[in-house]
């Protein structure tokens, strides 16, 4: 407790403003224990970047620590790109204090004579990172915590490709970052070197999207009922006119959820993952008889997609299932098209669905596989220049269409989704319907994530340990399947547990576990990189038959990984 103190009681100087250092005074007076989790770490560049609860305090989110970050990106920067004149583009999303700690940040990048495109008021992630290469800067900065809770905000970093920072990078701008005191912040701002933006950027984006989105093939856009919620979020600003561009006109919007706010006040939380958030636009649909739903997070990377299955039924898509029909379809019209040579790819992360890697095998393309995060999916399409990337995505909802966007994008994916549901209508199947198809032929895969949160510094040391167990002691036997093998992604190697045989993990180091039965079911752990959790992907799989058997094989696989989670003590 004495290094926190004297930690907090360095924010009493004269350094931090008076807002600052009055609510550090009174966390020191009042509140030890929220006084140690603000200060018993610094806020850390993760997965999705740096992301947090907004307050006073090293381990939250707030001027000091946004300046410290953007003070070492800009010296990062100055260093080491060859331009007389630098540039940065920064965007921000709804949430309290976005705008404010967009403004900052551009004070500090101008204050070290660095040019600034600030977007006018709160705009798509995915319009951020075409902007980046739209107006050929050197970097990119988002305000955003995407989906997390309300008194969450955070703050994305991408390079001049468009896609957030990896290697070298990421390593280069964190070391500069650490390097730095709160004190050597320059919050001098150059307004002249400030540039407000909008319009002309969003009217390029929204035709890029459009263009990369849709196909060149009469489809009957006008007969898909399509009900869509924006969730509170930034989406608003983007998808409707997308969707009206494309050609989509039978359109219905939540309207109790399409005003940005950062309450997010109709949500228990605003991630189109879950089937609640998406209740006020589902039971729109069976009021209108809607064909899809489609629901966007606050910073619009990720969408929730909800179509009819056989009954009629509303159902909502895991990530998983969105992404392998949207692969398949891209695909297959690539295939029509007679533009699969080789020389193309699809992209997608280590914790989600292997069929995804067997429907690109079907049309003989590859599968690059990477760390979780779309940044890795971008650095794929920066590595292999010479290879046309089709489409990628991962499980927790994203997915990116071709490369004129480098990281997950909802805007393009709504178009892309809509597009497969009215094909299908068109052609007599359904969304829902093309995915059984799928089954029918690879197997039925069975996705589910769960999140077990564990706070503060205690929390912390509980996700280690665990990570620690499942890593020391491994599972050898998983629902009554022995376990082949076990990949380590933290030594970069993949062990099987059967003949002790190891293998080099050919990825970045991450803090990543993935377990593997003689069946091919798959359980992966891994730390959240941007909120205080532990995360478990479970995968199982089997023949369907006939279409016939869906439901029952669907309540079999789920079934099953129930008796996992129960197996392995984490209900």
């Amino acid at each position: 407790m004495s290094n926190i103190l004297e930690k907090a009681t360095q924010w009493l100087l004269p350094s931090f403003d008076v807002e600052t250092r009055k609510e550090i005074e009174e966390l020191i007076a009042s509140n030890a224990t929220d006084l140690e989790d603000r200060f018993y770490k610094d806020l850390e560049f993760g997965t999705g970047g740096m992301r947090g609860v907004m307050g006073a305090g090293t381990n939250r989110v707030n001027k000091y620590t946004l300046g410290r970050a953007t003070q070492g990106l800009s010296n990062y920067i100055n260093k080491n790109v060859d331009k007389v004149n630098k540039s940065v583009v920064i965007a921000y999303d709804c949430r309290h204090n976005s705008k404010k700690f967009a403004k900052i940040v551009a004070d500090v990048l101008s204050a070290n004579n660095i040019k600034v495109f600030l977007f006018e008021e709160l705009r798509a992630t995915p319009e951020l990172s075409f902007a980046v290469r739209y107006l050929n800067c050197d970097a990119g900065i988002v305000l955003t915590a995407s989906h997390n809770p309300p008194e969450y905000n955070g703050y994305k970093v991408y390079w001049a490709d468009g896609g957030q920072i990896v290697p070298p990078h990421d390593n280069g701008i964190i070391s500069k970052v650490n390097a730095l005191d709160f004190s050597e912040i320059n919050f001098k701002a150059n307004e002249e070197l400030i540039e407000v933006i909008g319009k002309e950027v969003d009217d390029a984006f929204i035709k890029a999207s459009v263009q990369n989105g849709t196909l060149k093939e009469n489809i009957d856009r006008k007969n898909l009922k399509i009900v869509f919620t924006s969730l509170h979020g930034t989406s608003i600003i983007s998808v409707p006119d997308a969707l009206k561009k494309a050609g989509y006109t039978d359109v219905h919007l939540v309207d109790a959820q399409k005003i940005p706010d950062g309450d997010f006040p109709t949500v228990k939380s605003p991630n189109p993952e879950e089937p609640e958030a998406l209740k006020m636009a589902t039971d729109l649909a069976n009021k209108i008889g809607a064909d899809i739903v489609i629901g966007t997070d606050p910073d619009c990377d990720r969408l929730g997609v909800a179509v009819r299955d056989t009954h009629g039924n509303m159902k909502l898509m895991n990530g998983n299932q969105t992404m392998v029909v949207m692969t398949e379809f891209l695909l297959k019209k690539w295939q029509e098209e007679n533009k699969i040579n080789g020389k193309q790819f699809v992209g997608s992360t280590i914790v989600s669905s292997k069929l995804v890697n067997k429907v690109a095998e079907n049309y003989n393309v590859e599968t690059k596989v990477g760390l979780t995060g779309f940044k890795w999916i971008a650095k794929m399409v920066r590595d292999f220049p010479e290879l046309d990337f089709i489409g990628g995505g991962e499980e927790s909802f994203g997915y990116m269409v071709g490369d004129f966007v480098r990281d997950k994008d909802a805007v393009t994916a709504t178009l892309l989704a809509c597009e497969v549901a009215a094909l299908a209508k068109q052609n007599g199947s359904s969304f829902y319907q093309e995915l059984v198809a799928i089954y029918e032929r690879e197997n039925f895969y069975k996705e589910h994530l769960i999140s077990i949160t564990k706070k503060g510094m205690n929390g912390a040391a509980e996700i280690k340990q665990m990570l620690s167990d499942m890593r020391n002691n491994p599972l050898t036997e998983i629902d009554g399947e022995k376990v082949t093998t076990l990949s380590d992604y933290n030594v970069s190697i993949q062990k099987n547990l059967i003949t002790g045989a190891e293998t080099k993990i050919d990825l970045p180091k991450s803090n990543v576990l993935i377990y593997q039965t003689e069946k091919g079911t798959r359980i992966a752990a891994r730390p959240s990189g941007t909120e205080p959790k532990i995360k478990f992907y479970f995968s199982v799989n089997t023949q369907l038959g006939s279409k016939e058997q869906v439901e029952k094989v669907e309540s079999e696989l789920d079934t099953k990984i129930q008796r996992i989670i129960k197996e392995m003590k984490l209900n």
